[in-house]
């Protein structure tokens, strides 16, 4: 029986926009801050999006397992829209620019959301390393961006 404020009895909720949970996954953001200062923006993007973004696909990806983030987790959040390769493709910087504008406030949380859905749980679920060559090598087969 659920004792504590928040907690939920039961089985978690599952519909439209409520994402994948699973527990402690505010922790994403903590380790997100362990990433200011390494990615690669372009210009009129801002580190602060890139990390929104990020950490809700690494909430995705924690919560499809049942555990917390882990930084492997945001790492491959990151490298799914190219903000940790040096000189990103053109075509996904255009993308991401305009989904990953101002995201990171919390009025933005269908646009957090859509960058978090577009990453096709099938992928999610495997080893961060295979997302990790596949994401540097075809990004558009990583990203579900047509039924969005």
């Amino acid at each position: 029986m659920a004792d504590r404020p928040g907690e939920i009895s039961g089985r978690q909720p599952v519909g439209e926009q409520l994402g994948v949970p699973g527990p402690d996954q505010g922790y994403a953001l903590t380790i997100a801050a362990t990433f200011r200062g390494k990615l690669s923006l372009q210009a009129g993007e801002h580190e602060a999006d890139a990390l929104a973004g990020a950490s809700a696909i690494a909430m995705k990806r924690s919560g499809i397992f049942g555990r917390s983030p882990v930084v492997h987790d945001l790492r491959v959040g990151l490298s799914l829209w190219g903000f940790l390769t040096t000189d990103p493709p053109q075509d996904l910087v255009s993308i991401r620019k305009t989904w990953f504008d101002e995201v990171h406030l919390a009025i933005h949380y269908k646009a957090l959301r859509r960058i978090a859905d577009a990453a096709p749980a099938s992928l999610l679920g495997q080893p961060h390393g295979v997302i990790l060559a596949q994401a540097g090598s075809d990004w558009r087969s990583c990203l579900e961006l047509d039924s969005l």
